[in-house]
Parts: structure tokens; sequence; C-alpha cells
């Protein structure tokens, strides 16, 4: 018997669960429950200028998307989720609200571009503005600066004649974008706003000078609340499903492979862990249909090993040292893995760039299952079955879940 590779196989997994046992409790709490889970409300707006005449564009439709999301973080909702749909419409999904009324009139309100005096007077707003008036030149140090125009040069003059050596901020709602000092009295409507601004910041600004000039009104279309009640009586129902499932599947592995089905075992709660560990690493949101993706990944890791040791055990029947079993099947049996796979991984891209919300949810889940089970129930699972092979403690092909009788001479 080699007791020293009997040994490492009982560190590593003694190590692995004590991680596992340590950091599960703080992991689970960390992890960022959605909407279904936590509770919160989802609502589906339509969008439409305020000026009549004035049609909707993509870009508008984008930056208003942005400032909802903006607004959301402001109120303290934690990780909203606000997506445009089709040519006028926005989803925002806010998960943990419990004032729902107040985020709800907050959100719907329209952004407001605003210039203003020093003590706060709203001297510009946005329809002030021409539309697309705002470009971006170069004065004469080569320093990037924003060109504007407005539609009523009369009204600029005024602003200009009083604010004369004063600054005039540029605020988008209650955030100030810059604040530039009027050095002159300005006749023709056209003014040149200058700073010490690199190309992305007065890029950032004369976009929101434009966009300004066609603010967006929403009207709710559709909404639907979920309970925080509901949420946690959902998550407890799928956690609850899970762990059952996942302990059947447990029990079938050691039963019916014996030392390879214990090892899955090892592997399965290592993968189970690791993926968790990977949505709090990459600060993603767990919904119910990603615990779903998450459930069927421990399918497919399980799908991994038993193709694994199916190969293993057929190498054995064929009358090959267990040894060499191992090498041979595990080598024969990881390019069907690895394309059932690949071929997983390619449906999951698919499904997270033509979806949203809960189906990117589910994909994103199961891609980095996927990638998670490779590496534990591959190349993990290889690992500690290869090391309790050779300490030669367990050399009965019954193991393995072979019968002597089934062994052929090579």
């Amino acid at each position: 018997m080699d007791l020293r590779r009997l040994v490492t196989f009982l560190v590593i997994v003694l190590v692995a669960f004590g991680v596992i046992a340590g950091t599960s409790p703080h992991l689970l709490k960390q992890i960022n429950l959605g909407l279904d889970l936590k509770g919160g409300f989802e609502i589906l707006y339509e969008a439409e200028p305020i000026e009549a005449g004035k049609t909707v564009s993509r870009d508008s439709l984008v930056e208003t998307a942005k400032s909802l999301e903006k607004r959301a973080n402001a109120s303290g909702v934690a990780e909203p989720e606000v997506t445009t749909e089709g040519t006028n419409r926005i989803r925002a999904r806010l998960a943990g609200v419990e004032n729902q009324d107040e985020v709800r009139q907050l959100l719907k309100k329209p952004a407001e571009l605003s210039f203003r005096g020093p003590d706060g007077t709203k001297e510009l707003i946005g329809s002030d503005f021409e539309e697309g008036a705002a470009q971006i030149g170069f004065g004469q140090t080569n320093q990037p600066e924003i060109q504007i125009k407005v539609k009523d040069a009369e009204k600029f003059k005024k602003v200009t004649e009083k604010l004369l050596g004063q600054k005039l901020a540029i605020y988008l709602d209650e955030t100030m974008l810059s604040d530039p000092t009027v050095q002159n009295v300005l006749t023709d409507g056209r003014a040149t706003i200058s700073g010490s601004y690199s190309y992305e910041e007065a890029r950032k600004i004369k976009d929101t000078i434009n966009l300004g000039a066609l603010p967006l009104k929403l009207t709710e279309k559709y909404t639907q609340s979920v309970g925080a009640t509901l949420g946690q009586q959902s998550l407890h129902q799928t956690v609850q499903a899970a762990i059952i499932g996942s302990i059947i599947i447990l029990i079938f592995m050691v039963l019916f492979y014996r030392i390879p089905g214990l090892v899955a075992s090892v592997t399965l709660i290592t993968y189970t862990w690791v993926v968790l560990l990977m949505f709090y690493l990459m600060n993603a949101t767990l919904t119910l249909p990603g615990i779903a993706a998450l459930v069927l990944g421990i399918g497919m890791a399980v799908d991994a090993n038993i193709i694994m040791y199916e190969r293993i055990k057929e190498e054995i029947r064929s009358g090959k040292s267990l040894l060499s079993s191992l090498k041979s099947g595990s080598k024969h049996s990881f390019r069907t893995i690895m394309d059932a796979n690949i071929t997983n991984i390619i449906a999951g891209i698919v499904l997270y760039y033509i979806g949203n919300g809960a189906i990117r949810g589910f994909a994103l889940t199961m891609i980095v299952s996927i990638l998670v089970s490779i590496v534990t129930n591959v190349f993990f699972s290889r690992l500690l079955i290869h090391l309790l092979i050779r300490s030669n403690l367990f050399k009965k092909p019954s193991y393995y879940g072979v019968k002597e009788a089934d062994i052929r001479g090579l």
C-alpha cells in the first residue's frame, strides 16, 4: 500500500471540504439575488418625446436607459437591470425595493439637462438648445472644447450678461457635468465650452447637451410586483428541491460506481461551491432560472463522470490493470465529454446574446457551470481517482463497480 498517495488524497479532500464549510455561509449571504428571489418589481416603459413632432432616436433611448439606471442606483437599489427593447421601450427590473411608489415616481421623471448659475437657478434647460447643435472642436492649444448653439439668442445674451465672470454649471438631473466660467457676453446664440477636458469627457458633455434637447417622457405600460415573502418562498422551495435532487444523485453514484462514485460526490460538491464562488467574484445576480441552470449543470457534471467511469469499467472488463484502465478510459472519454460541453457552451453563448433578463441569467449560469465542470469533474476527478488507484488500497474490480466474472482475458 502506498500510504503517501492515500494521505495526499485525504488531505486534498479534507482541505477542500474545510474551505467549503468555512466559506459557504458568507458566500451565500453575499451573492446578489434577482427580482424573483429577493422581491421587488419590474416595469416596462414606453418612451415618447415631450415636444410634439420629435422622434425617439436610438441614442436618446439608450441615454434615457442609462439615466434610469443611475437614478435607481442613487435611490439605493442594488444591481438594477435596465434594458432597451425595440425602438421606444425600456424595461427596468429592480430587486429589494421597499418603497415602490417613491422609486417609480423617481424613475419615470424625464432626465433634465440644465445650465445653472452660482445660486442654483436654472438659467437654461435642454429644450433651449437646437437639436444636434453641440459639436466637438479644438482650441488653439489643441484642447477639446464643445461648441453649442441655442434657439433664442436674446435669452442667451441676457444669461451671459447676468453671469459674466461667474460659473454657469452644466447639470444632468442633480449630477454636475462641468462648471465653465462665462467669459464674454454672447449675442449670436453661439458659445464655446472650454476647460481641461479629455476627448472622452468632451464627447460625453456634447452627447448630453444634444440628447438634452430631446427629453423623453416615460409611460408605464406594464408593472409586475414580487413580494419579498414570495421571493424567499420561491428561493426556499427551489433550494430544497435542488438539495433533494443532488442527494439522490450522490447516493446513486456511490451505489452504482462505488469508489469512483465516492470521488464523483466529492467533485460535485466542490463543483457547486466553485460555481457559487464564480458568481460572487463576477458580482452576478442569481435568479430562479439561474438556480435551474445550476441544477442542470450538476446533472451535466454527473454525465461527465458517468461517461468517464463507464469507459474505465469497459477497460477493466477487457482485462487491463486498474491504472491502465484509468489512463485509457480517461483518454478515450475526454473527447466525448469535451464535444458535449463545447456544444452546450455555444448554445449558451447564443442564448446570452439574443435573450434578455431571465434567459441571459440562465445562459450565463450554464456557461459558468460547464467551464467549472470541466475543471472539477474531469481533471480534479481524474486526479483523485488516480491517487486512490496508485495507493493500492482498493485493488478489487468490485470497488469500481465491475464483477470479476465479467473480466475477460487480454
